[in-house]
């Protein structure tokens, strides 16, 4: 799989984790799923704030972590054709 391909699955897993945690939040606030459902109402909202936090923190940190070596790489790709340049 190239970078880019990779940093785009990063950048959606981001989104669905995002999304999860804004659906968790939404149930757990506004639409008062526990006081409805009881037990099973505050086992869903966990579960999508805690897939949701699975899926977007990990991934944030490893895309960061690919983008900067990759722009340490470009940026020693410069220096290096600046010093050939001399």
């Amino acid at each position: 799989m190239t970078e880019d391909k990779l940093i785009k699955l990063l950048k959606i897993c981001i989104a669905i984790g995002l999304c999860l945690l804004l659906l968790g939040h939404y149930f757990l606030s506004y639409l008062h799923l526990p006081e409805k459902m009881g037990v099973t109402g505050m086992v869903i909202s966990a579960a999508c704030i805690a897939f949701g936090l699975i899926f977007s923190l990990p991934t944030k940190m490893y895309l960061t972590f690919l983008l900067v070596t990759r722009e340490n790489r470009e940026t020693q790709r410069h220096v290096e054709l600046e010093k050939k340049k001399r």
